[in-house]
């Protein structure tokens, strides 16, 4: 069935030249990839999606049309550029090389939530082939399952009676490029960082931390480390989940609202344990049910402003609008979906990288579990490695052991949008 763009719209209208906003899945496998297992582990896999089987398509208004066409699967880490005919215009496609597995997804139209529930099924049938074992099924998604309307349905296009949010302007947060004189690349860099997951959870346990709010505080505290005396506040964006606060935990789209989390003077003073404290509580009070409708409130005011303009070039002006004013109040966002939580499959991956793109000349810090590793790809649009540095000398003063995998020029697909031919 056709279906009707609410929340995709945002992130489809600020999506620059060049610089669509996609999730990448990168996933390093033990072995070498076996590329006719892996075509029939996709092929069953997109059986259990068909919201995600579609394209682009337009009657007056875009909308999201089912699309019968294989999805891609291409020998090489470059991918293809989406709703093409490369890609048989889906808005996803996946690629291998040697023993690394990739899956590139349009960001409109899911987060990394729906793409953990993707790469899980598609694991489920990979490993289950490649290796001959006998996977549980509990928690993953298989074809042949009743897919529930709750997983089609936008739980936000209907909200009505959406508390009103709390008033109030923020003060312009800290530029860590513009603090430090750089300019934004047109290719961003990625540094991933490995940390043991249970030498990790102990420094949490120990310090009244969380993964999400521990990395935003270090992270705070290299960028104070390197601009002590900017007047700007240190202002950290942390990615939260919407799905709770809308009860609907198995929707599909692209449900990601912020939390603030703000490196003042006051927290300074603090020791650590008690500024790690300070930032979960912070995140708690921010996630209320309430607080994430209030949020969910301005999202769809945005939302709906941008609808109201009449052509496609108004529409990127205002997303464009709205994105240059986002970025004057972040730092830096830090992103983490959860855990993993697949071990039968995590014994037979090696590696595990999940990337997007930030807004503007923002750092996005993106966290994943896998595998026993903490992995945290630490994506910039410069290549100068003075706040990757900074960020892994407060690990180095903290006694938390890292290995930096690589660095890597953060190489994604684009994707084909009708205002951009």
């Amino acid at each position: 069935m056709n279906q009707k763009l609410f929340t995709e719209w945002r992130t489809l209208y600020s999506s620059n030249w060049g610089q669509s906003h996609l999730i990448r899945l990168r996933i390093r496998m033990r072995n070498l990839v076996e590329a006719d297992i892996m075509r029939h582990a996709v092929e069953q896999t997109m059986k259990r999606y068909p919201y995600f089987c579609v394209e682009l398509k337009k009657d007056g208004e875009y909308y999201l049309a089912p699309n019968e066409r294989p999805v891609v699967v291409t020998d090489s880490l470059r991918g293809v550029k989406l709703n093409t005919a490369e890609a048989n215009y889906h808005l996803i496609a996946f690629s291998y090389s040697d023993n690394w597995i990739i899956m590139d997804i349009s960001h409109a139209i899911t987060d990394g939530t729906g793409a953990y529930a993707v790469i899980r099924t598609f694991l489920y049938y990979y490993v289950s082939e490649r290796y001959g074992v006998e996977l549980p099924k509990e928690g993953v998604r298989l074809v042949g399952d009743e897919i529930p309307e709750e997983e089609w349905n936008d739980p936000v296009a209907q909200l009505t009676d959406l508390p009103v949010p709390e008033g109030g302007q923020m003060a312009n947060a800290l530029n860590p490029a513009k603090a430090a004189g750089l300019e934004e690349e047109h290719q961003s860099t990625v540094y991933s960082i490995a940390l043991s997951e249970s030498e990790f959870m102990r420094f949490n346990a120990e310090n009244n931390g969380s993964p999400a709010t521990m990395v935003s505080l270090l992270l705070s505290r290299a960028l104070y480390r390197l601009f002590p005396d900017d007047p700007d506040v240190i202002r950290v964006t942390v990615a939260v989940n919407q799905r709770n606060a809308l009860k609907a935990p198995l929707a599909h789209q692209n449900l990601v609202g912020a939390a603030f989390l703000e490196y003042d003077e006051n927290i300074r003073k603090l020791p650590l344990d008690r500024q790690a404290a300070f930032y979960r509580e912070t995140v708690s009070a921010q996630t209320t049910d309430e607080m994430v409708l209030g949020g969910l409130a301005n999202q769809n005011g945005i939302t709906k402003m941008i609808l109201s303009k009449q052509s496609d070039t108004e529409r990127i002006a205002a997303a464009e609008m709205i994105d240059e004013m986002t970025k004057d109040f972040t730092s830096a966002t830090v992103s983490y979906v959860g855990k993993f939580n697949y071990p039968e499959a995590e014994k037979y991956i090696r590696d595990f990288r999940l990337w997007t793109r930030g807004t503007g000349g923002t750092i996005v810090i993106e966290i994943s579990a896998v595998s026993g590793k903490f992995m945290i790809d630490f994506i910039q649009p410069f290549a100068d490695p003075m706040f990757v540095n900074a960020f892994l000398k407060e690990l180095d003063e903290h006694g938390i052991t890292y290995d930096l995998r690589d660095v890597m020029k953060l190489e994604m697909p684009d994707v084909k949008l009708p205002w951009k031919e």
